[in-house]
């Protein structure tokens, strides 16, 4: 009885132990800016962060207006990292230089934006691994189903939730989790 009592103690143990090291830290992931130049979320530590994959072309495009108005009213506490993706109907085609030109000139876009990267797929970024998959983030499993889906993470780099493309920026759904720090 004792030498079954260890066995299944070990099998815990071992299954706790790998379960904590398949996750991954959201600040170790890395990812370049529209700039070329590697962004840090380490920076942005004590501050939630919503990342968006966006597209200029899309029909959610004039949510840009939403993102830039969330991130003016409380870019103290949250940074918005938009994440360009022309996985959906083609709908991201332009140059990071083009694409940085649109958000600012048609939705005065302030916000970060990234390099274009895929958030599905056998090429899927590091990034949307994590966001998407359970035993990354240590929240939850989910699959990017269209442009300007989002993904909410705490202060301290762990998955909230996330929410479909037709959740407006400004949503209570999302706005509960910003208002105290």
């Amino acid at each position: 009885m004792k030498q079954l009592t260890i066995i299944f103690y070990t099998f815990l143990f071992t299954g706790i132990l790998n379960a904590q090291t398949m996750k991954t830290a959201l600040y170790d992931i890395k990812i370049k800016g529209a700039d070329e130049k590697e962004i840090d979320f380490k920076q942005f530590k004590g501050k939630k962060i919503l990342f968006v994959n966006v597209a200029s072309e899309c029909g959610f495009t004039p949510q840009y207006e939403g993102l830039q108005e969330l991130y003016d009213t409380y870019k103290e506490n949250l940074m918005i990292v938009g994440v360009p993706c022309n996985q959906f109907g083609g709908q991201e085609p332009g140059t990071l230089a083009q694409i940085q030109s649109f958000c600012s000139t048609n939705y005065g876009v302030t916000f970060l934006l990234t390099e274009k990267v895929d958030v599905k797929g056998a090429d899927q970024h590091p990034l949307y691994q994590w966001l998407t998959n359970k035993e990354l983030n240590g929240v939850k499993n989910s699959s990017v189903k269209w442009n300007f889906q989002k993904y909410l993470v705490d202060e301290q780099g762990q998955l909230i939730d996330y929410y479909f493309s037709i959740t407006k920026p400004m949503s209570k759904k999302i706005t509960k989790h910003l208002a105290t720090k």
